[in-house]
Order: structure tokens, then sequence, then C-alpha cells
């Protein structure tokens, strides 16, 4: 069987989206692993399935490159949104998601052409915020502040997140006796007002140019943590999203890019 997609990324973070509405595919957890290869497969940080929802306009499963299913990512949930938009499977710009980690809101900027420029989602509000403890030893660095986004996030803050041997230490923090389920891992440096710099290294996929739930929970401990007011711009490497906490609802709101790569076709 032969399934059409559409790969896509959001500051970098890029994913494989599929509608299944027209392409259901069974076993999701397999064509994640076998599509994300670079050299073998398509090459991307995982796989994205589209489909219908009783709870919101659409559905939307994220499955990481290595099988693992994510509850949410805030990138492809903007990249859906241009998708839905584009592909003219909606005419509006404000559209609900449903995700494992509940409802998001997308709202869609518009520009000419009818092309989506940006999106705009509501995270919802981040959870368990807390000063962890992670031991002498296990690594040199032995705070952080933990975070929920829907899925669980570790923040540490650091002077100079490039000096961060991020493959050696990522994988090891991923999967630290805190977090049984293993957890996302973000450095951050504040380098000015309203600004952050953040690296991550991402539960299930290794080192991403981005990470929206990463940017929102960096947002969110550095606030927590007296760093920076509640707009900032987080600076990846991939790109930059802008970050907004509101303090009437403590909503997160994030805005950022949604670009299309191509559009293929692979055998199931």
């Amino acid at each position: 069987m032969k399934i059409k997609f559409t790969k896509m990324h959001g500051a970098g973070n890029d994913y494989i989206y599929v509608n299944t509405m027209l392409y259901p595919i069974e076993h999701p957890e397999e064509a994640a692993i076998q599509w994300s290869r670079p050299h073998t497969g398509i090459g991307s940080d995982g796989l994205v399935l589209i489909g219908t929802s009783e709870k919101a306009d659409f559905s939307m499963r994220i499955f990481n490159a290595d099988g693992s299913e994510a509850k949410m990512c805030g990138n492809a949930s903007r990249c859906i949104g241009k998708y839905l938009y584009e592909y003219g499977l909606t005419d509006r710009t404000d559209i609900t998601l449903d995700t494992l980690s509940g409802v998001k809101h997308l709202q869609l900027q518009v520009g000419p052409a009818h092309t989506v420029q940006s999106v705009t989602v509501d995270m919802g509000i981040p959870d368990s915020i807390h000063p962890v403890e992670l031991g002498d030893g296990f690594t040199p660095y032995t705070e952080g502040t933990a975070v929920s986004m829907g899925n669980p996030h570790l923040v540490i803050f650091v002077d100079d997140v490039m000096q961060v041997d991020l493959p050696a230490i990522g994988p090891r923090l991923e999967r630290h006796p805190l977090f049984p389920d293993r957890v996302n891992v973000e450095f951050a440096q504040v380098t000015g007002e309203g600004r952050i710099r953040m690296r991550v290294w991402e539960r299930g996929s290794g080192i991403t140019q981005a990470c929206g739930t990463g940017a929102c929970a960096t947002v969110a401990a550095a606030v927590a943590t007296g760093r920076c007011e509640r707009a900032a711009d987080v600076v990846m490497d991939g790109g930059t999203l802008r970050l907004h906490w509101r303090r009437n609802d403590a909503h997160m709101l994030m805005t950022g890019p949604a670009t299309k790569v191509f559009d293929g076709e692979i055998e199931l």
C-alpha cells in the first residue's frame, strides 16, 4: 500500500505527516522507526498522524523516531494547523486539536495566497513545576527544574549552552532514576531581557532542532526561578519561538512558524 505524506518542520523540528482519514496506518510505531531513519527512510524526528475526533475538530498522534508515542508536540501542532488549512481540510483559522494531553486551540495567521505564516497554540497550563536534585556524580549538573507540559521536562540553566556536551549528557538525564517514564531535557541560558537560548534532548528522538513543549517548559522554569518575565523569545538551533505565560489564567501561548518541506509517497 502506498501512503502519501508531507514532510514539515516547525523551527527545524521535522516530522512526517499523514492524513489517516485517507491513509490509515495500523502499526504507526513500526512506521515511525522505519520512516524516520535518515539514510534508509524519509528522515525525521518522528511520525505525526492526523485524524478525526469526537472532542475537537481534528486529532493528532505523535510517534517519536524510536517508535514511542508522545503526548504532545507544540511544533507538530503548528504544522498540523498549516496542513489542515492549506490542504483544504478546513477554512477556519481557529482550530481545536485533540491530543493525548488534552484539546489544544490553534490560531492561524494567514498571509498572501492563503498561506499560513505562523500559528499560535494555547499549550495549556504548565504543571508540577518544582526544583529537583539530580545527585552528585550522575552528570556535572546537580540540580534542575521539573515541569509538565502534558509531557515531562527537566530544565537546567547554565552559563553557556554551547559548552554542554549534549550527546553525552542528554541520554543519561533522559533516563535519570527520578524519571521512570524518561524525560525531555532542556539546557537553557538567559542571554538578555526576554530572551533565552535553549538546546534540547528529546525523549525518544535525541537531539532535535527545536521543541515546542520544551520552550514552554523553559519559560515556565525561568519565571518560577526569577530569571525572566512572562513573555520571552526562546532561541533554539532551528529557530525562535515567542512564548507568553498569561497571568490571568496561567495558560502558555506559543507562537512560531510552520514550514512545508515536500510531499511524497512511500510503501507501507
